[in-house]
């Protein structure tokens, strides 16, 4: 019996010098620092148990021992995290705890991209845009603009200018199209707004038509303070009966327009040729800055119904026609 007893107590001895060196052991993982020296990037998959997501940790360097990975789980499992985990890119800076890691991959905090939509460019150049980038998940290629206004859920509308010029953050894995609907109702958004805030002298009758002429003033000037001017250059003409004569407008009836126009461009007709036609083109020829749409919404007051380019970027502004052919003359005849 005095044997056994010795047995049992040297047993629970043992036992309790293991549980004291695996408490210390745990302590060392979980009250220090993680190895990693420089920020890590984990990619969680939908679905992914905590176990292999610890695994993947540990491949990375973030974990340094394969025990290090069951206190992990043991303490997602313990704090009721391990299955609130959310799937996505994830940065882990170097210097983190345990604890801290497990509260990233909670939040949903994931790794963001950028993705630049450009004022005064085409919906065509922004599908190749969205086509080039590899953290977007593609789902239209091989569609047509028209199949894709339709997956948006508008099926009768032209995709030119619907779409907001901005710097948009996304996780990798985001469709192509849950893309555009962000920057589609940008759009829709910021033109209600600027629809309620327009001028009592706004010659446009629907914000679409407002969308359309703010394209033409994107089109024709990057010099801010010019765009009000140009605006209101257009807007008389327009309460006038005068036609638009604006170059950008011809160039985008143009199929396959190759950095020149010609005096036969400006006399063939088309939709969207403002020498022949009256009124606006059908649809927006790029895509407006809000700058050019609250300019087209609030135009300048004045009365010139002409302007020519210096060349420069800017332009000159004129009251009649011969004052403009003289402008013409100077600046883009150089005499």
């Amino acid at each position: 019996m005095t044997v056994f007893k010795r047995m049992v107590g040297l047993a629970m001895l043992l036992l309790l010098v293991g549980a004291i060196a695996l408490a210390v052991d745990a302590a060392r993982f979980f009250f220090n620092p993680l190895p990693n020296e420089q920020g890590k990037l984990i990619a969680v998959d939908p679905g992914m148990s905590f176990r292999a997501i610890a695994g993947r940790l540990a491949d990375e360097g973030v974990i340094a021992k394969p025990r290090d990975v069951r206190y992990l789980s043991l303490y997602a499992r313990a704090t009721d995290q391990a299955h609130r985990i959310k799937s996505g890119e994830y940065v882990v800076p170097a210097g983190q705890t345990p604890a801290h890691v497990v509260a990233l991959l909670v939040s949903g905090n994931t790794r963001q991209y950028r993705l630049t939509l450009v004022e005064g460019r085409r919906f065509s150049d922004i599908r190749r845009r969205l086509a080039d980038n590899d953290a977007l998940k593609h789902t239209l290629a091989g569609k047509s603009d028209a199949e894709v206004m339709a997956a948006l859920g508008h099926p009768d509308e032209a995709p030119e200018g619907r779409f907001m010029p901005d710097t948009y953050l996304f996780p990798r894995g985001m469709t192509d199209l849950a893309f555009l609907e962000r920057a589609y109702a940008a759009m829709a958004t910021f033109l209600e707004q600027a629809w309620a805030e327009r001028a009592d002298d706004a010659m446009v009758d629907t914000p679409y038509e407002a969308l359309i002429l703010a394209s033409i003033i994107e089109k024709e000037t990057a010099v801010p303070a010019e765009r009000r001017r140009i605006a209101g250059v257009f807007s008389r003409r327009l309460e006038k009966g005068m036609r638009l004569q604006t170059d950008p407008t011809v160039i985008y009836g143009i199929e396959d327009y190759d950095g020149n126009i010609r005096r036969s461009d400006l006399r063939r007709d088309t939709p969207y040729n403002t020498y022949t036609r009256s009124g606006l083109p059908p649809t927006p020829i790029a895509t407006p800055s809000r700058a050019a749409v609250r300019a087209a919404l609030n135009p300048a007051e004045g009365t010139s119904l002409y302007f020519v380019s210096r060349g420069d970027g800017s332009h000159v502004f004129s009251d009649t026609l011969a004052e403009h052919n003289r402008a013409v003359q100077k600046y883009q005849r150089g005499s």
